[in-house]
């Protein structure tokens, strides 16, 4: 186990190298989410002015965004996956000791990182623009493990994808359409009661809203612990199916080569 630790960790520091040396990506995967943060925040301030809402939008904005920009980001693992296919880096790798699990699952803990960093940096964005967060530090660090442990069920999922299709084009055609109504099937920018009743049902079974309901839960004043460790519970299962769905994938691709 603690071989397989050090090949993950070694496999993503090599990624994490390669994400900082695209400057121009980092910067706008750190300004995208202040568009969103403030031109939504702007858009649906009103929001709250219908009965059953209430309170501040900007607080209950930041777990929306927080959520969205995870899910957003890690839905391209794949390419990165894809791309080292493509180049006959994947196979050379093959021919070393490295633990095949390092391999595929290096580009899952390196958007886990990034989604840290990010979720942390729009925490802070947030609480400038004049975000209140009553559930403290704790609550905040359950929101960043939502987003991490999103980030990990998308990123597992996107690796799967690019191992099967091999294709940039389905993987864009794809993402392209699950995000919009994965974010808006979910209590991302509207609360469910809010919602048209099939919504409200749907909403359930979305994994996107499953991280909503842990983090908002873990930021109120009064945390609703069932809510937190069931959801948060949910996720964790789904992570690991997918993680393993992703190593079943992997091993079949490798013996097709």
């Amino acid at each position: 186990m603690s071989v397989a630790l050090r090949h993950t960790w070694y496999m993503t520091q090599r990624q994490l190298v390669a994400a900082i040396r695209q400057p121009a990506f980092l910067v706008i995967t750190l300004i995208q989410p202040v568009i969103w943060l403030f031109l939504f925040g702007a858009l649906f301030r009103r929001v709250v002015e219908l009965p059953g809402f209430g309170g501040s939008y900007l607080d209950y904005l930041v777990p929306g965004v927080v959520v969205m920009s995870a899910l957003s980001s890690a839905m391209w693992a794949g390419m990165s996956t894809l791309d080292e296919i493509e180049r006959g880096t994947l196979n050379r790798f093959l021919t070393t000791p490295v633990s095949r699990g390092a391999l595929l699952n290096a580009n899952v803990v390196q958007q886990a990182v990034s989604t840290s960093v990010q979720s942390v940096v729009i925490v802070l964005l947030g609480l400038a623009g004049g975000a209140e967060y009553p559930g403290g530090a704790g609550g905040l660090a359950l929101l960043v493990l939502a987003s991490v442990l999103l980030a990990v069920v998308t990123g597992a999922v996107s690796n799967t994808i690019g191992v099967l299709a091999r294709q940039r084009e389905s993987i864009i055609a794809l993402n392209t359409f699950l995000l919009l109504p994965l974010t808006f099937v979910s209590s991302a920018f509207m609360k469910p009661g809010l919602m048209p009743g099939w919504m409200r049902h749907a909403v359930d079974f979305n994994p996107v809203d499953w991280a909503l309901v842990m983090s908002r839960s873990a930021l109120g004043g009064e945390p609703d612990w069932g809510l937190v460790l069931g959801r948060g519970g949910l996720l964790l299962v789904a992570g690991v199916v997918a993680v393993w769905v992703s190593g079943r994938t992997f091993r079949a691709y490798q013996r097709s080569v």
